[in-house]
């Protein structure tokens, strides 16, 4: 898909949002969501997405939800800092699938990392809930 790429408001994260597909969520507010990726690259992966702007990537997302999501971004990094303790959080951002992007609604991912643990493929292995949920809770009380 290019970057040109027409809204598709059936993809997983608007489902997500409507409530119409499960999420192991940590951090919610009017215009924000932050969920544990089902496919992490490592132990507290988590992605950032607008609830309100129908974007596909940085070009068109409004700067009013974009600020939203970044101010959500660092207030996640900021509990999972405090609730896993890695030694780096990387913030990474896709734009159109040459680039690695493989859900068309923007969003923002959140990587904790670690120097002795190697990171996962991007998409790769499926995390089981129970898991995802002990990490979320360990994030949850940094909020």
């Amino acid at each position: 898909m290019s970057l040109q790429t027409t809204y598709d408001s059936d993809n997983i994260f608007a489902k997500i949002i409507r409530g119409e597909m499960p999420k192991v969520a940590v951090y919610e507010d009017d215009t924000t969501l932050a969920f544990m990726d089902v496919f992490p690259q490592s132990e507290g992966h988590t992605l950032v997405i607008s609830k309100t702007a129908s974007s596909v990537n940085l070009l068109d997302m409004p700067a009013d939800a974009l600020a939203d999501v970044m101010a959500t971004a660092q207030k996640v990094a900021r509990a999972i800092n405090r609730g896993l303790k890695p030694d780096g959080i990387r913030l990474v951002q896709f734009n159109g699938a040459p680039a690695g992007q493989t859900v068309f609604h923007t969003h923002v991912h959140l990587i904790p990392m670690w120097e002795d643990r190697p990171l996962g493929r991007h998409a790769s292995d499926m995390a089981p809930v129970e898991e995802l949920e002990a990490t979320a809770e360990k994030i949850r009380h940094e909020l």
